[in-house]
């Protein structure tokens, strides 16, 4: 296959921004971007390619066919090697208007609240691609920073926030919400990553205590199908659930070993059939292979790697990535499980729970803790943790360490970065064991 040489079109933020602002913020930016090569004529900036527009009096007249590749999106790396995602027009598009379909509100002149990065397929699907198809506005917040989160909310006062849990932890903690009136929000979305209950119940006060009516809504997805593929329904919603599938958009929970699938109520691997499944991975066809499975019934599924229960109403219930589950004498562990526990007492803001290496039983649970403001990390509220924990999970799943921080890692999308904090603990471990051979 002959290779086109890549055009990379660069824009700059403040191109964008009117006097003195233009001047003022590449002096604000900590991370210089790297200079564009000189006399490339596959690197244009923006300006030059909007000027070039105007040479054009007419149409083209072919346009791009429905299955083109459109975006490359790439996976986060959270559990492998990064991997580049080809998706097409029709995948974008479809997401577009099923998302719409999905919120349950007419999206038409809305205000949404663009703070995702837009290499993820929640910034660019949801929060671009999905407010544009919907002729709403949106509000692109280029540097989100928690000391800028309420004054921005309350001045461009959005009517949908779409975000990953710490974005809403974050929303918990910052500071100038005080007596706000967020009674224009009319959508408030999370996703990305699993939404502990205990979260949810502190947004959903957060929301009502300042003139909100409605509730945060989970959703889930991958970027393979560029973002949301299950939303929690405007009024109906369950404990514990992710929601149901959005329109054209179908849900299969099959055995890990075989692809059949498992009766109602039973967990399997979460398998995705619809418009917005990707093409496949950039080069990768042995990885695409192995992701887009052809089942009995004939239809291309996109194995997600992530396990899961549907209920008989068609609720989904998220429960690990199968990458992510700790095994303890044999026995399967849930991190979220664990974290859920943690985060329901009312001193905790956010937790993270993972295996470490154990000689007996194979892993063990640690705990990272991260502490309301104003609460200081001790023994008595580690142990009333624990005390909490024991009533709550099985003896495998206890956690054996926790450790408070001021702060979790996370990925460039907002996510917790757990397998940090596993390179971290090998890390320690490594040196323990070469101090002890010395």
């Amino acid at each position: 296959m002959k290779r086109e040489p890549v055009k990379v079109i660069v824009a700059h933020i403040k191109d964008e921004l009117p006097f003195p602002l233009n001047l003022l913020y590449p002096l604000t930016v900590k991370d210089k971007p790297a200079p564009l090569p000189k006399n490339n004529k596959n690197v244009i900036d923006w300006n030059d390619f909007i000027a070039g527009g105007k040479k054009y009096n007419t149409l083209p007249n072919t346009y791009p066919e429905k299955d083109d590749t459109a975006v490359i999106l790439f996976s986060g790396g959270t559990t492998g090697v990064s991997k580049g995602i080809e998706l097409t027009n029709l995948n974008m598009n479809a997401l577009g208007y099923q998302v719409q379909a999905g919120a349950g509100f007419p999206m038409h002149g809305l205000r949404m609240f663009s703070v995702m990065p837009l290499f993820h397929g929640f910034g660019l699907g949801v929060g671009i691609h999905t407010a544009l198809t919907a002729c709403a506005t949106c509000i692109l917040i280029p540097q989100f920073t928690i000391k800028t989160y309420a004054r921005d909310v309350k001045k461009y006062k959005p009517n949908v926030i779409v975000g990953v849990p710490t974005l809403f932890e974050a929303l918990l903690r910052c500071e100038g919400f005080e007596g706000a009136d967020l009674s224009f929000l009319t959508g408030v979305f999370c996703g990305g990553d699993s939404l502990s209950i205990e979260l949810k119940k502190k947004v959903d006060k957060f929301l009502k205590d300042h003139g909100a009516t409605i509730q945060i809504r989970e959703g889930y997805g991958t970027t393979e199908c560029v973002t949301a593929s299950c939303i929690t329904p405007k009024e109906f919603f369950r404990e514990g659930s992710i929601g149901i599938p959005i329109p054209d958009t179908y849900y299969q929970i099959v055995d890990p070993k075989n692809d059949t699938e498992v009766p109602y109520g039973t967990e399997g691997e979460i398998c995705i059939c619809g418009p917005t499944v990707m093409k496949g991975y950039l080069n990768n066809a042995e990885e695409t292979a192995a992701t887009l499975r052809t089942h009995a019934d004939g239809n291309v599924w996109l194995h997600t790697g992530d396990l899961g229960v549907m209920d008989e109403d068609g609720f989904i219930y998220y429960k690990q990535r199968l990458k992510r589950l700790i095994i303890v004498s044999g026995f399967n562990v849930y991190p979220s499980q664990v974290e859920n526990t943690i985060d329901a007492h009312p001193d905790v803001l956010l937790s993270c729970a993972i295996g470490i290496p154990d000689p007996y039983k194979i892993h063990k649970v640690k705990a990272f803790v991260v502490l309301r403001p104003g609460v200081e990390p001790s023994d008595k509220i580690k142990e009333e943790i624990l005390d909490h924990c024991r009533k709550n999970v099985s003896k495998y799943a206890m956690p054996r360490e926790i450790e408070f921080r001021t702060e979790l890692p996370k990925t460039l999308v907002g996510k917790v970065a757990y397998r940090q904090l596993e390179e971290e603990e090998a890390a320690k471990a490594k040196a323990a064991e070469e101090a002890k051979a010395e």
